[in-house]
């Protein structure tokens, strides 16, 4: 995946027009991808508590912007496209690092393999779960950085299919991501059956912004995030989602999914 956006990104440095970098247009792009309560859609407004923090720093910047919510390689893709694109809540990884501009930290997080109760798996570090069939999400940082480390990893087109194939056995492990203190198992109804294993990694997520979006906008919005982390805005909109609660099933999907991707 990685490899692949490289590629993308270096034929549009290359094309007509890019030999510097575009003039960006006055409004932003943002993509995302459906990961409550960090990101969710409510009637037309794209919120959770990542979002709200990204409404936040464009009312403060006074920068115009759309968000859209996408599958993540698409969210992640577009950005990367569109001289004017930004994705969010990334992992900013040594891979992903050349691709983007970045604003944040906005959110950290823990990926964590979960596994299942009712087994003992005795891991004490991650090399203790080679040979084991880890579950992903294709087109996650956390698929393409087990699978560069040559472990098994059986990718799913949605991370919530994930906990049924596990409960199923048709994998022994769960690669995820969960928030500190955001007791999503038990808001899931996997209490009591799906357990945190191994902590393998402990990361930063970030609004990543194409390179051709001027640096003065990137520090303008860096600039707001400082602000909003020193006078606890930043925390505000957090607490807003500590119970925060998925609705009943049938409802809306919701699932355990970390800030960052």
């Amino acid at each position: 995946m990685v490899k692949q956006l490289l590629l993308v990104a270096g034929l549009l440095a290359g094309s007509p027009g890019h030999a510097g970098l575009p003039e960006v247009p006055p409004q932003l792009f943002i993509t995302t991808e459906y990961a409550p309560p960090a990101i969710m859609v409510e009637g037309e407004r794209v919120a959770g508590y990542s979002s709200d923090k990204i409404h936040e720093i464009m009312a403060r910047t006074g920068l115009s912007y759309s968000i859209d919510v996408l599958p993540w390689k698409r969210a992640l893709t577009s950005a990367v496209q569109r001289p004017n694109g930004c994705v969010y809540a990334t992992t900013r990884t040594p891979e992903r690092e050349p691709l983007f501009k970045w604003v944040g930290p906005t959110d950290e997080g823990a990926w964590v393999l979960l596994g299942r109760a009712d087994r003992n798996y005795q891991l004490s570090t991650l090399d203790d779960a080679r040979g084991l069939r880890i579950g992903t999400y294709n087109g996650d940082v956390r698929d393409d950085y087990l699978r560069s480390r040559g472990f098994k990893v059986d990718p799913a087109p949605n991370d919530m299919l994930n906990p049924q194939k596990l409960l199923m056995n048709r994998i022994d492990l769960w690669a995820t991501g969960l928030r500190p203190g955001g007791g999503v198992l038990e808001r899931d109804g996997f209490a009591g059956k799906i357990v945190p294993v191994l902590v393998f990694n402990q990361v930063k997520a970030y609004l990543a912004c194409n390179r051709a979006v001027p640096d003065a906008i990137i520090d303008k919005m860096n600039a707001a995030l400082d602000a909003m982390n020193r006078d606890g805005t930043s925390r505000r909109i957090e607490r807003k989602y500590d119970n925060w609660a998925p609705r009943k099933a049938g409802e809306a999907d919701a699932g355990p999914a970390g800030p960052a991707r």
